[in-house]
């Protein structure tokens, strides 16, 4: 399918918006996600694209970056076309490297700043620091420090042991902080920003509501009368672009939902339930025995999703190709796909997982009416088109499914296996109230056997793994605390329950270091 990816300029350039510039920091997206929760639209983009042609853009915040000013390969772009011109916030390696512009000094610090730090000096005059009384507590994470500020920087704040805290310009709408405003532990960091977002006379009108509309009509004007096809994927992403196109242009759409044999006990039948509520064109395709016996003796994880994605992708190929007059793909994809497709350089470091390997013969125009939301946004309009809780609260689940919850080789008893687990361990979860407290929970079969005793008969059986992780948007995660008896409930039932499994493990991992998924 060779994909034409028709712009949403209008759409954008439409939209008043804080342009981001991206300098490779960690939290640039978390950033993007504050300012979205205080009403107002943001695009993040990389630190020397910023975006010249749009007259919508009211602010400029430029991001943290793993770099030092000092270092050669750091991103040092040209800004004296957005200074003095918008207003601007730097934050971290963006306040350092505004001070590094106009001749100041940045240097290794004696006393470094990692964490928690308290600003103990503040110009509450300001109005960056409107209703921001002092000794508040920041999140600090710089081994640099700015040592010496030219003659038209005035510093604003302090802490103990940085005296630079932060500072403006003279003469200029440039303020900067030391420390990230936009993490949780910043206790004022989302007044901050809005004090800022007040500087730039942003109008707080960017909301679910608001996207619904304006993306609703933008559709209609997109797709007239053509006809589009959407792969469905039960997940929350794909269930939300499918209501906004229906909503649009209701039975010009028409929705393909394949089971590959790796999906959750029961959501071919349950997911096809709760779309026929929601009134979607849908075609239901069990292609699970196809990707057993394609899958057969695999035991490598990048090759069975290369073979889950290519058996999906001419399934759903030959399912387009009895349709008629099919003109648009519909795609869930989402902000963060299109941020990660890009690299901070502007070139492209993986695909957009929902794109890539489509067929060249299509020859289908590309829509994405959710390329410009988180995925907590997506949630929200979710909820404000009337979907059910149980397709807009779902957790993530990949796209090859059980295939890489299954270590090893896949066969449709082991796939039973894990799926028996993995609905007792949902269940349990739903049963104590936790479900909605995790943002992620899986069983993982693992490709080992241990020895153990039921009744008194000695067995040699398999081990399943619980994962639970609490995350914002899954670009990090830590497990989750889960109660000691919550986690003997589930191990004993599924011992009990699941033949074939003798041992229950919970995993205590972090991401970083690891994956949330274990393939």
């Amino acid at each position: 399918m060779r994909i034409k990816n028709d712009s949403y300029t209008r759409l954008l350039f439409m939209q008043e918006k804080i342009i981001i510039l991206d300098f490779g920091s960690q939290t640039t997206q978390l950033i993007g996600r504050r300012i979205r929760e205080l009403n107002v639209y943001c695009e993040i983009v990389p630190y020397n694209k910023f975006p010249f042609d749009d007259d919508s853009v009211k602010g400029v915040i430029l991001s943290g970056s793993p770099f030092s000013v000092n270092d050669t390969d750091a991103f040092k772009p040209d800004l004296n076309h957005i200074k003095g011109k918008y207003p601007i916030l730097g934050i971290c390696y963006g306040a350092q490297y505004l001070a590094y512009l106009s001749g100041g000094k940045v240097e290794k610090s004696d006393s470094r700043e990692y964490g928690r730090a308290h600003l103990t000096k503040i110009n509450s005059s300001d109005p960056l620091f409107d209703g921001i009384s002092g000794d508040t507590q920041v999140w600090m994470s710089h081994g640099d420090s700015i040592t010496t500020l030219p003659g038209n920087f005035e510093i604003i704040a302090s802490t103990a042991d940085v005296a630079v805290g932060s500072y403006k310009i003279k003469g200029e709408s440039t303020w900067a902080v030391q420390f990230h405003p936009e993490v949780y532990h910043t206790t004022d960091g989302t007044r901050l920003l809005s004090n800022f977002l007040n500087i730039c006379h942003s109008k707080r009108g960017w909301s679910p509501v608001s996207f619904i509309d304006t993306t609703v009509t933008e559709l209609r004007g997109q797709l007239g009368d053509d006809k589009v096809i959407l792969a469905l994927s039960g997940g929350v992403d794909s269930s939300v672009t499918a209501v906004l196109l229906n909503r649009a242009i209701g039975k010009n759409l028409t929705c393909v939902f394949v089971n590959h044999g790796l999906l959750r006990k029961n959501e071919f039948e349950n997911v096809l339930k709760d779309y026929e509520h929601l009134g979607l064109n849908v075609i239901g395709v069990d292609a699970s025995q196809r990707f057993y016996n394609e899958l057969a003796g695999v035991t490598e994880p990048e090759k069975k999703r290369k073979i889950i994605g290519k058996g999906f992708i001419d399934i759903f190929d030959e399912e387009a190709h009895k349709l008629e007059d099919i003109k648009w793909l519909g795609q869930g994809t989402i902000y963060p796909d299109v941020i990660e497709s890009l690299s901070i350089t502007g070139h492209t470091i993986k695909s957009h997982h929902n794109v890539g390997g489509l067929p060249e013969k299509m020859n289908l125009k590309l829509v994405e009416p959710l390329r410009l939301l988180f995925k907590d946004e997506v949630r929200r309009v979710g909820i404000e088109l009337g979907m059910k809780e149980n397709l807009i609260k779902r957790h993530p689940f990949p796209g090859p499914g059980l295939g890489i919850r299954v270590l090893g080789d896949i066969t449709p008893e082991k796939v039973e296996i894990i799926q028996n687990a993995d609905d007792i361990y949902i269940r349990i979860l739903r049963e104590y109230g936790l479900y909605d407290q995790i943002w992620q929970a899986a069983a993982i079969l693992l490709p080992v056997k241990s020895v153990g005793v039921m009744g008194d008969e000695r067995t040699y059986e398999s081990t399943v793994v619980l994962r639970a992780v609490t995350s914002t948007d899954g670009m990090t995660a830590d497990w989750a605390h889960l109660p000691y008896e919550f986690l003997a409930k589930v191990s004993n039932e599924i011992i009990n329950k699941v033949k074939g499994v003798n041992r229950v493990v919970y995993d205590i991992s972090s991401k970083p270091p690891a994956t949330i998924e274990w393939e």
